[in-house]
This record gives C-alpha cells, structure tokens and sequence, in this order.
C-alpha cells in the first residue's frame, strides 16, 4: 500500500458510533489504503499519509503529536474531513494552526468522487517524491556550448528532490566504448550512410548501458555532439532505446531535460520525448517540435536516417499516435516550470529538420507565446497523455 490513514478522535464521542461514521465514509472513497488509528508511531513511513479528523474536539490533541510528526516528515498534512461530528470545523483549526506555525496542508473534503481522485493525484506525486528521493544522474561531458541558460543549481536539485548529479568526463565514455566489441551488422537500412553506421550506433548504446550499471546512474544526460568528432558516430539510437528501458537519456548535456525527464517518468512511468520548438504559430496555437531520437516505446513506428546537422551516424524518425499530449520543462534551479496540455495533431518528415517531427496544437492561447516570451531554454519534454494537474502539485512543495 501506498496510503496510511491515521485518525484524530475526541474522547467525548461515541465509539460505536464515530467507528460506523469512519466505516461509511472511508468505504466510499475509491482508494487502497492501510488502517492506522490513533497509533502514528509510522506516520510518514508510507508514500502519502493522511489523518482523518474523525471528530471536533481534537485539536489538542493534534497540538501534541505535531513535534513528533514533524520529525517523522516534511511533506505536506493532509487532514481528511467527512464534514460529521464537527470534523471539518476541527480540520479548519487544525490547518489554520499549521499555517501559524510555517507548515503546509490541506484539507480534503467535498464530494466522494472528487475527493478519492484528489487523493490518487497526491497518492502519485507523493510517490514519484520517494522514487525520486537518493537517484544519481550523469552528466556525461559537460553542457553543449550553446546551452548558455541551461546550466542547473545542484544544491537545489538535492535539496528539493533528493537527486544527486554526477559529472562524468566524456573521456569514460570513450574508454567504454573501446572494450565494447565490434558488432556485427543486424538491422538493415536503404540508406548506405545509415546502413553502415548502424553497428556503431548499437557499440554507443553497449557503452552507455554499461556505463550507467558501473557509475549506479538512473539516467544521464550527454554531450553527444563530442561523438561526431570523437568516434563519427551519434547517440540517437542509444538515447531512443535506452529511454525506452526507463533510463532517463537525454541530449546535449541539458540538465535541466534531464530533470524534467526524470521527473515526467516518477510521475507517469515515461521519460518523454526531448525535444526543440522549430517553429511556433501565436494564431494557431501551434508548435513544431524536433529532434533526432525518441524514445521507441512512445512511438508505433520508426525509421532510421543520418542525424540532421552532421548527416552521419543513425537518427530516429518516430511516428506518435495523434491524441493528447503535455509539454514539460523544468528550470535548472527548480524554481520555475512551464506545463501545457494539447493535442498531437501530426508527424512530419521535413528532410529539412531533426528526424522526428511532432506538430502539436495547445489548447490554451497564450501557452504558445511563452516560447516567444519567457522560454525556459530551448528543449522541452514531450509527453503522451494529460499530465498538467499532476504536474503542478508536484512542483507545489
């Protein structure tokens, strides 16, 4: 179980009755949960923990326990209100006493359905939190020159989501790389460039993978254009399958696409798709986003090609399902975050751009000026599915 509920019970109230009130409100909320009464010896153990005011007169009491919870944990309290036995006016007090003392919460109450999904999108936030809390990530050569407002807060980064980064000279890749063997040619392309290429392309991936299991990374972000001049070989296609394995793979050495990558993957179990806006249309509401690499489990078909600017090495064209989409980035210091929801319209293959080419329509109008008017860099994160909401209470805390 991801969810603990705890409770608050004045000692004035019926037992018999308040258990048969707790009986018919928890029963109705769709979630899984474990039972922990008044006993908070492991509060904060659980992903999301949550203390359900069963009646007024507990403020005293919540007054009490409130130093031994705070050193249990720092997320946010969570007082459940069934809106009987004074439990609401209760849950009030208790939050306004929070508030006075610097601490968060909220109160969850309202309708049964609305209340049990809020508590499955905190359910989820709070458990991409513990999955993200201790993971490594490498940055493997330093940032791409040109990435000159992408650099990221370290400190900030560990201190808000628990994630260590890691700089790794390019040189271990390359050590890598020669003790991976040569491999002979498997997949074909029509493309003689592509075709050769290939089992160099696959000898990149060997080398990142093994690289990741010897330096305990959960994902990395490299500096893939030192690969042109260093081995005349790109990373697209390691970066599009080892993505789709869950490690986080991003380009160019972008940290702060890293971070969102691997946040987006806690959050909905894919690292998303990295990407560059190549045009914006204000009056349409529509972006074209490219780059040469997708993850091949966000996509129903792919093809290979040269990578775009060198015209060697391997690209990926993916092809998406048309739907909805969330476009996502993260700023390096974790102080400011853009999220919008749209539709995939289409997939392009303009042999003028990056291989992989999604058009996509966002649903609010002035979501397509912030990439004329306060971009967070360049890259964004491309996601398959509605994400806003989840999104934004993540960044809440």
């Amino acid at each position: 179980m991801n969810i603990a509920v705890f409770s608050l019970t004045s000692a004035l109230h019926d037992e018999q009755t308040v258990s048969k009130m707790t009986e018919e409100f928890l029963g109705g909320l769709d979630i899984d949960y474990d039972w922990m009464g008044g006993d908070f010896t492991n509060y904060g153990s659980y992903p999301l923990s949550l203390i359900y005011v069963r009646t007024g007169g507990t403020e005293g009491l919540f007054q009490s326990l409130m130093p031994s919870l705070l050193e249990k944990t720092n997320q946010p309290f969570y007082l459940l209100a069934s809106g009987k036995s004074n439990s609401l006016a209760a849950s009030m007090e208790i939050l306004s006493y929070l508030r006075q003392k610097g601490c968060t919460g909220e109160i969850l109450h309202g309708h049964i359905e609305d209340l049990s999904r809020r508590i499955c999108l905190l359910e989820k936030v709070q458990v991409a939190r513990k999955k993200l809390r201790g993971s490594r990530l490498g940055i493997i050569g330093k940032p791409s020159d040109w990435l000159i407002a992408s650099a990221a807060d370290a400190k900030a980064v560990h201190d808000k989501l628990g994630i260590q980064l890691v700089d790794i000279p390019i040189n271990r890749l390359l050590e890598t790389l020669d003790t991976i063997p040569s491999i002979p040619a498997g997949e074909s392309s029509s493309n003689p460039a592509v075709h050769s290429a290939l089992p160099g392309a696959e000898r990149i991936y060997k080398a990142l993978k093994e690289l990741v299991g010897s330096e305990r990374l959960d994902g990395f972000t490299l500096r893939c254009f030192d690969l042109l001049s260093a081995v005349h070989n790109t990373g697209c296609l390691a970066l599009a399958k080892l993505n789709a394995e869950n490690v986080v793979a991003g380009c160019e050495g972008d940290v702060p696409a890293m971070l969102s990558m691997m946040m987006a993957l806690a959050l909905t179990g894919f690292t998303g798709f990295q990407a560059n806006p190549a045009s914006v249309d204000v009056n349409k509401g529509e972006v074209l986003f490219a780059h040469c690499t997708i993850p091949l489990n966000m996509v129903t078909r792919y093809e290979y090609d040269t990578h775009f600017e060198s015209g060697i090495g391997v690209g990926i064209r993916g092809f998406m399902d048309e739907g909805p989409v969330t476009v996502f980035k993260l700023s390096g210091d974790l102080s400011e975050f853009f999220a919008a929801e749209g539709e995939l319209l289409r997939c392009q293959a303009n042999p003028n751009l990056c291989r992989t080419q999604l058009v996509v329509h966002l649903d609010e109008a002035e979501a397509a000026s912030y990439f004329l008017t306060r971009p967070i860099g360049n890259h964004h994160i491309i996601l398959a599915g509605r994400h806003k909401k989840l999104i934004e209470e993540m960044m809440k805390c």
